[in-house]
């Protein structure tokens, strides 16, 4: 499947219309298992029919099984392409000449290999699960024309940073979605922890602060805009985050998630 296909698909809300939908799956959990009760009557209803109860419960949990393991993988596939785009980000400009300072050069090649596993282990967990992992896109990291990251190391850094938070987010988003293997649910928390760590990093090496606060990335760009939308939340699960300490510390201190559909808009814009 086309990779800006698979991203549309996952960042369709509507994907599911009787199936549950995949985005509802990632911010509304409570009601994953009746959605996927639901998915089983338009899939199974000419069998169940005439099934006896003990068939029916089994052909209604056959049903389940393929609906996780469905929301499963794709969320697994997004997050391959997204680890993909770091890892190749990373490559290219550690083999830019004279790119990254040499006294930067030893965090970059420590991130570049944390991303290599990432892809690695991706790879490996669509295989385990029966499901042939996504081909590497072809990246454009100018965005046709409006970024020079290998020749600029201030873009470079910025590109980066975006990287890593849109990572960060994502991982968030999907998390939902894999959380019927609780193996994989585990190493996804993993990755997102070392993925924010990496933005810190970054972030610190621009001179910023380790952490978002409102919709503020920290002296970026415009068009980077996207990767923060939403960062100014200061409501979480009925509390107001901004009454003892302020709008700026309530809201850095709940990191948001990033849905499929901003995803794949920001991923899209460096796929060719």
């Amino acid at each position: 499947m086309n990779i800006l296909k698979l991203l549309d698909k996952l960042s369709n809300d509507k994907f599911f219309t009787t199936e549950a939908s995949r985005l509802d799956a990632i911010t509304n959990m409570s009601s994953m298992g009746k959605k996927a009760a639901v998915a089983s009557v338009p899939l199974g209803l000419g069998t169940m029919m005439s099934a006896t109860p003990k068939e029916e419960a089994l052909q209604r949990q056959n049903t389940g099984t393929t609906f996780f393991k469905t929301v499963l993988t794709d969320a697994l596939q997004l997050a391959l392409v997204l680890e993909y785009l770091e890892n190749e980000y990373y490559s290219m400009g550690l083999s830019a000449s004279g790119l990254i300072p040499n006294a930067d050069r030893p965090v970059f090649m420590q991130i570049s290999k944390h991303e290599s596993a990432h892809v690695n282990f991706l790879k490996s967990t669509l295989t385990s699960l029966g499901v042939t992992p996504g081909t590497k896109p072809t990246f454009d990291f100018t965005a046709n024309g409006n970024f020079s990251p290998f020749t600029d190391y201030n873009q470079f850094l910025i590109l980066a940073q975006a990287f890593e938070d849109t990572g960060v987010r994502a991982y968030k988003g999907q998390a939902g979605n894999v959380i019927s293997n609780k193996v994989v649910l585990q190493a996804a928390l993993q990755i997102h922890s070392v993925e924010a760590r990496h933005a810190s990093q970054v972030r610190r090496m621009r001179a910023n602060k380790g952490w978002i606060e409102l919709a503020n990335g920290g002296n970026m760009p415009a068009a980077t805009n996207p990767v923060y939308a939403g960062e100014d939340n200061i409501n979480q699960a009925g509390y107001n985050t901004s009454n003892t300490f302020g709008a700026a510390a309530g809201s850095a201190a709940f990191d948001e998630i990033l849905t499929g559909n901003d995803a794949s808009t920001i991923a899209s814009l460096f796929i060719v």
